[in-house]
């Protein structure tokens, strides 16, 4: 297989919030064509997991880790009308922002509480940005305190992220503990160009 991976390369490196945001600074301009080259599939495989199992897709759904908009333009197409976006990088919301997806774009940090209201959005995605290499796994509490009861957090979790089992063991809590309900699992592809898989998840707010 010929490597695409390009900045690819490097992006399973870094390990702290402040080294995240300045590489996805210096990735914005040529993100999206870099992963197109290299087949990124979870932005369509997220958005249309959440539309099948979400209540009113109508309605507000916030968008973490939005990037330069492909998970935006992933959630648009699966038939969400009204979303947000939230990224740590100004570069990437600033490439996102003459797309049209978004509603609104603001600055977030998933490795921090967020700043966000309870109550506004009725769903939530955050595509290809989980990871515990600079997040506490209690970003996913974090994400589903903001949304009401029956409201649905779409998500995914690549090998990188996966291998050393905390995402998943928090995921397992949340379930076993009955503050949420895992609606949707599966295994599949994420960037093909690097032989790179994700497993994406639907969980629902008990």
């Amino acid at each position: 297989m010929t490597d695409k991976s390009g900045q690819l390369s490097n992006a399973y490196t870094v390990s702290t919030p402040e080294e995240s945001q300045q590489f996805y600074d210096g990735w914005a301009e040529g993100y999206d064509a870099e992963i197109a080259e290299n087949g990124y599939a979870t932005p369509r495989r997220c958005a249309e997991a959440l539309a099948a199992h979400a209540e009113a897709i109508w309605a507000p759904v916030m968008d973490l880790g939005c990037g330069t908009g492909v998970s935006g333009a992933a959630l648009k197409a699966a038939g969400f009308e009204c979303i947000d976006g939230f990224d740590f990088s100004q570069a990437m919301l600033d490439q996102a922002r003459p797309k049209g997806i978004y509603r609104n774009l603001a600055i977030a940090d998933l490795s921090k509480p967020l700043e966000i209201a309870e109550g506004v959005y009725q769903n939530a995605a955050a595509i290809g940005c989980i990871t515990p290499e600079y997040m506490p796994p209690t970003v996913l509490d974090e994400i589903l305190s903001k949304l009401p009861v029956g409201g649905c957090l779409s998500f995914s979790v690549n090998d990188h992220s996966a291998r050393d089992g905390t995402i998943v063991g928090r995921i397992n809590c949340l379930v076993d503990c009955g503050a949420a309900e895992l609606v949707f699992k599966e295994y599949g592809d994420h960037l093909p160009g690097i032989d790179l898989k994700s497993t994406v998840y639907v969980l629902r707010k008990r």
